[in-house]
């Protein structure tokens, strides 16, 4: 799976985990140099807080684009620290 934005590939796996249809792409397949952090988080109930990130593609910003949960609840401890995307974002294989 590849997730692009700005026509520039940001991150790609052999090996995300799919949750409620997103792909969520393991911490060594983000390509960082594009990721910059955000001081933006939600609250999922069973998952717990999620962390966000805002893209830097090409000189274009996409506020808040990924998330990522550091500490998930025990529910969704398969991805703690995984990224997935919104905003634009496509991911495809």
């Amino acid at each position: 799976m590849k997730a692009t934005w700005n026509e520039t590939v940001i991150a790609q796996s052999d090996a995300t985990v799919v949750v409620e249809g997103n792909h969520y792409f393991p911490p060594d397949s983000i390509v960082s140099e594009y990721f910059k952090p955000s001081d933006y988080s939600t609250h999922c109930p069973w998952k717990g807080k999620a962390h966000y990130y805002s893209l830097e593609v090409k000189d274009k910003h996409n506020a808040d684009a990924a998330w990522y949960y550091p500490e998930p609840k025990e529910a969704a401890a398969n991805i703690q620290g995984h990224v997935a995307f919104w905003k634009d974002v496509v991911v495809s294989d």
